[in-house]
């Protein structure tokens, strides 16, 4: 079994900043919308809207600020747009319109996306020949530091006070600066010299973009269990309601518990294509099963939508792992975070078109639309191989030694 925590180093500093940032984290995801709202008393049109300006601004920092963290430096870049999260963040106090609204969390979505992307770099440096097992590591990191965000969040719900809503606010801010603050204990990395090329690499190589792309649209899935399976279980289930909360929390449940051995044996570009091949059946059978539990019983919704979820979270976790692996493995060693911050396109692309496309297919169509989602992810799936070969046609980066920390996680090659 994997460790509970890597040695002390870097490894178990940025495994202890990730924690405090995925506290805060679950904060906003649990309350962030209903503090705009219900506090501030936006129009929840308006606030549909702003996220979604708000995620438009993120896909064109990534890819600048992950340059800027392989040139200057990933620990004092990754820094600064937690600090800018903070203060972005405690910018919420002020909001009394659509528009502040709208600047405040451009900027701190902004600064999550570029965030991201500047972190590659240091998962790189630290986490030695595998980074990818680490990432993995702090995956399951940040579901536990969600998760407990999202326990806390619950209490500001419950009251529903103007008082109870600026805590949240405040320990949000708080929680993004104690990260920022933690990951000045890391030692500082040097700047990766420019290679010889053009400077925005990443955005010309097509392998690489089509790779983008493909997990762009397998990165719809995650949308499957926050968006598309709550409305299904209301408008077309007999199920209970409380089961919108026992669904995700199984899917966190197994994530926190399974996503570093999921990823044990995904060591490779080729077990990456694999492993993407197996995340789009799995995600077919269970948009079958989502589909069943229409017309039938509350039991018998209840038992099809639970392992429907079992059935998704499985694919979710060889999901995660194979753009894990591949993402690193395929990126030169000299602008991890610049292709970090490109291959982050697809998720943040996923995020943006991924509820409206499931709502249209899977909600106001109806049981065929959950078969065409899960034949898209399928399709992703089988073509998957063929993308990852051609990426994989460039030299790959060369390798590191391994750190003991990172040998420690896992205590396997490969873990």
């Amino acid at each position: 079994m994997a460790r509970p925590l890597p040695d002390a180093g870097p490894l178990r500093t940025l495994a202890a900043s990730n924690f405090v940032y995925a506290v805060g984290s679950g904060l906003y995801l649990t309350a962030g919308v209903l503090y705009f709202t219900q506090d501030r008393r936006l129009p929840a049109a308006e606030v549909g809207l702003g996220l979604g300006i708000a995620g438009a601004f993120s896909l064109a920092v990534g890819i600048a600020v992950g340059h800027l963290a392989d040139r200057r430096g990933a620990r004092g870049v990754f820094g600064a747009t937690l600090a800018v999260q903070a203060l972005a963040t405690a910018a919420f106090l002020l909001v009394d319109g659509f528009w502040p609204f709208v600047v405040a969390v451009s900027v701190a979505v902004g600064a999550k996306g570029a965030g991201n992307a500047a972190r590659s770099p240091l998962i790189r440096h630290h986490g030695g020949a595998r980074p990818q097992a680490f990432r993995a590591y702090l995956r399951a990191v940040t579901n536990i530091g969600i998760s407990l965000g999202a326990v806390l969040a619950g209490w500001a719900v419950q009251i529903g006070s103007h008082s109870a809503y600026r805590v949240l606010v405040v320990g949000n801010a708080l929680a993004f600066a104690a990260a920022a603050a933690l990951l000045y204990r890391l030692p500082p990395v040097p700047p990766v010299p420019a290679a010889a090329g053009p400077r925005w690499g990443a955005l010309r190589d097509r392998p690489y973009l089509a790779l983008t792309l493909l997990d762009g649209v397998m990165a719809i899935q995650f949308k499957v269990l926050t968006v598309a399976v709550p409305l299904w279980l209301v408008t077309a289930t007999t199920a209970p309601r409380w089961l919108i909360s026992g669904t995700m929390l199984l899917n966190t449940v197994i994530v926190i518990a399974c996503q570093v051995r999921a990823s044990r044996h995904v060591d490779s570009p080729r077990a990456g294509a694999l492993a993407y091949r197996r995340s789009g059946v799995a995600f077919l059978l269970a948009c079958a099963l989502i589909s069943l539990s229409a017309g039938v019983p509350a039991w018998a919704a209840a038992t099809l939508l639970l392992t429907a979820v079992v059935v998704h979270t499985v694919g979710e976790l060889w999901h995660a792992a194979a753009g894990f692996e591949v993402s690193f493995a395929l990126a030169p060693s000299h602008a991890t975070g610049q292709y970090l911050g490109v291959f982050g396109l697809g998720a943040g692309l996923a995020e943006a078109v991924g509820p409206t496309l499931l709502i249209s297919l899977c909600i106001t169509w109806g049981r065929p639309g959950w078969y065409v989602v899960g034949g898209l992810f399928t399709l992703a799936g089988l073509v998957a191989p063929v993308v990852v070969r051609r990426a994989g046609s460039r030299a790959a980066p060369p390798s590191q030694t391994v750190p003991a920390q990172a040998q420690a996680l896992g205590g396997a090659r490969g873990q």
